[in-house]
């Protein structure tokens, strides 16, 4: 995730999560889009177009491509000193990335999770233990929902329970599926939208849960983390079904492809991650990471994997030209992956750390969030990148 998610007395293998980005969710989801079956034929990817990338605001995060209001929107967490800018939610004209409008949130925003039917975004605010609802013709903000509590740290301070990254949203079930993740056990917050509340806080999830994707039909949920496992919730009597140990130590993100019934997970593989384990867990051996991989979702077991770039975090589906985006931060690429055997089709070179993924299927066009490098100014605005498949 990124040091949004991160408190100052996080241990250190749990630090190193700060290189990553709140990663991908959007469109259908928060780290992924996952589109409805579709009984057409395929369509055909072409290759990308020079890439547009524009500066937009400070610490951009999530970002949601609406068809509604063919509008694109991105979270900016604004700062995190006490005179840093405040946080808010900007509209984008999607074929130019100029910014059309904007609102300032009460709480820095990071993932978010678009009800393009319902003209709803949500924004979580991560650190914060709450989402922000807006209504997305206006950007009025519709209201702030409550998750997590607070707990009394080791250090006598107040802290929340958990910190979140990716929204899902089931708009069968009219609920929106937020894992809160630590490092010792996090829970699923089940999340009623039409009341606007949570309805059920599901614990036992493991360290650092991060990766999460729905399977609307099939009525379950996937989540992953960071010590390699992956679960499935039901979403019918929201409870634990399943629990796997697999080959993959650090699956960041998820996504599940309706149309095929196909589960994928980003293997980030980072180094610090690794090496803290290893000090605290002698007999730990890392899996390869860096990797696409391809899970049987009723048992787990994995199918297939292939290399993507280094330090993969988002991945997005496209059921109708068979293809996955993923985004390599440390690669500072993005790779578009055949989906029958993964390989590696295309990389689309971006400047500096591309982050959360969102698309639009009808005109094939791919919008990225990228993070700033080192070498950039402190507070410097981070970018947008556009694009376009002919």
């Amino acid at each position: 995730m990124t040091k949004l998610l991160l408190t100052k007395r996080a241990p250190v293998w749990l630090l190193a999560l700060s290189c990553l980005a709140l990663a991908a969710c959007t469109s259908t989801g928060a780290t992924q889009s996952v589109f409805a079956p579709s009984t057409s034929t395929s369509t055909q990817l072409g290759t990308a177009a020079p890439v547009q990338q524009q500066a937009i605001a400070p610490s951009l995060y999530e970002l949601a491509y609406s068809a509604n209001q063919n509008a694109l929107f991105v979270a900016s967490a604004g700062g995190f000193g006490p005179d840093a800018p405040a946080s808010q939610l900007l509209r984008l004209d999607p074929q130019t990335l100029a910014v059309q409008a904007h609102t300032e949130l009460p709480l820095r925003g990071f993932g978010v999770a678009l009800d393009d039917a319902a003209n709803r975004l949500y924004v979580g605010n991560g650190l914060e233990g709450s989402i922000t609802v807006l209504d997305t013709r206006t950007l009025q903000p519709i209201g702030v929902i409550a998750l997590a509590e607070t707990i009394t740290g080791s250090d006598g301070k107040e802290k929340f329970a958990h910190h979140f990254r990716q929204l899902v949203l089931d708009s069968a079930n009219q609920r929106l599926y937020a894992p809160g993740f630590s490092g010792t056990d996090s829970a699923l917050y089940v999340v009623n939208t039409d009341q606007l509340a949570v309805e059920k806080v599901i614990p036992g999830l493991g360290p650092v849960t991060t990766g999460v994707a729905l399977d609307a039909q099939g009525k379950r949920l996937f989540l992953s983390n960071l010590r390699g496992n992956l679960y499935e919730v039901s979403t019918t009597d929201l409870s634990i079904t399943k629990a796997y140990q697999v080959a993959a130590d650090q699956l960041i993100n998820l996504a599940f492809d309706a149309a095929s019934g196909r589960l994928f997970a980003t293997d980030q593989g980072l180094a610090a991650i690794n090496e803290r384990r290893q000090k605290n867990e002698p007999t730990f051996t890392p899996t390869p990471g860096n990797r696409l991989i391809e899970f049987n979702p009723n048992t787990g077991a994995i199918i297939q994997s292939a290399p993507t770039g280094l330090g993969p975090i988002a991945l997005l589906v496209d059921p109708a030209s068979k293809h996955l985006f993923v985004t390599n931060r440390g690669s500072g690429s993005v790779t578009v992956h055949n989906a029958k055997d993964l390989a590696v089709e295309q990389t689309i070179a971006l400047k500096d750390h591309p982050n959360s993924l969102s698309y639009n299927p009808a005109q094939q066009v791919l919008f990225v969030s990228v993070k700033n490098g080192q070498g950039s100014a402190k507070g410097a605005d981070e970018s947008v990148a556009r694009i376009a498949f002919q």
